[in-house]
């Protein structure tokens, strides 16, 4: 089954499902994408054939986030008190009740890297890199990552990448305990699926309830986190830091934010 219009390629290969990102080079995503991969999901849950999930991309990067220069205005939120949609689709996401596995071959960013840690182990390549970029943007981390990145490394680790926006290598990303193990990148794909394979072969409903166990209380920390985010981005979007953090990335130069912080941040 094919989805190309969104942006995605659904394959089924017996308790193994691809799902693939399919916006080359770079699988920029828009709310249409991410919808796309929400109902992707939805539909694999309750196909009992589907043991597991393994998430790919091709092009160039595993998924570089949205296009912040062409990203339409409908998938932002100007009101300050409702959920930004895009996060809307990724509670969806995170909702999801079978292990994926996410088969990073590229760089992954911004929302791309909120989308790689909705998945339960990320298999990476070393040529992957690796950045949380929203406050080099000028704005609030998105996509649940102010919940999910220090839920896997602690808050010293999150915190830095957070607040720095740096990208970091593969090696370091297994370091930190981002990524659950490097591969030269010809064997990526398919070390991701050795592990959706050993999953698989394990009871689907035994999987399943550890997992609910393990994953306790996420899907309602992930909706209290991307509310908050949406709030602060809702300003932070319309404001001169934004502009100039999305100009200095198009021209790949350092920002130079103001030193003006509104009353009442944060």
């Amino acid at each position: 089954m094919t989805t190309a219009d969104s942006g995605i390629l659904i394959r089924q290969d017996g308790a193994i499902a691809t799902l693939e990102l399919n916006r080359p080079p770079h699988n920029f995503f828009d709310l249409d994408m991410v919808v796309a991969i929400a109902d992707a999901l939805e539909n694999l849950e309750v196909d009992a054939r589907c043991r597991v999930v393994v998430l790919v991309a091709g092009g160039k990067s595993f998924c570089a986030g949205a296009d912040f220069n062409n990203r339409p205005d409908s998938d932002r939120v100007r009101h300050p008190k409702k959920t930004l949609p895009l996060y809307n689709e990724g509670i969806r996401i995170m909702q999801f009740r079978k292990p994926i596995v996410a088969a990073i071959h590229g760089p992954c960013v911004g929302g791309g890297l909120g989308i790689a840690l909705c998945a339960d182990f990320r298999i990476a390549s070393t040529s992957a890199k690796f950045s949380a970029n929203f406050n080099r943007l000028g704005v609030h981390p998105g996509f649940g990552l102010s919940f999910t990145l220090p839920r896997l490394l602690g808050p010293q680790h999150a915190a830095r990448l957070l607040y720095t926006g740096q990208r970091i290598s593969a090696e370091e990303a297994l370091r930190i305990h981002l990524v659950d193990k490097l591969v030269p990148p010809e064997q990526c794909h398919d070390e991701a699926y050795a592990l959706a394979k050993e999953i698989a072969t394990s009871s689907p409903w035994a999987v399943q309830s550890t997992r609910a166990t393990l994953r306790a209380g996420m899907v309602e920390e992930f909706r209290k986190a991307v509310a908050r985010e949406s709030a602060l981005q809702a300003g932070q979007m319309q404001s001169a830091d934004f502009k100039e953090g999305v100009a200095a990335m198009s021209e790949r130069r350092e920002p130079r934010f103001s030193d003006y912080t509104p009353e009442g941040t944060p």
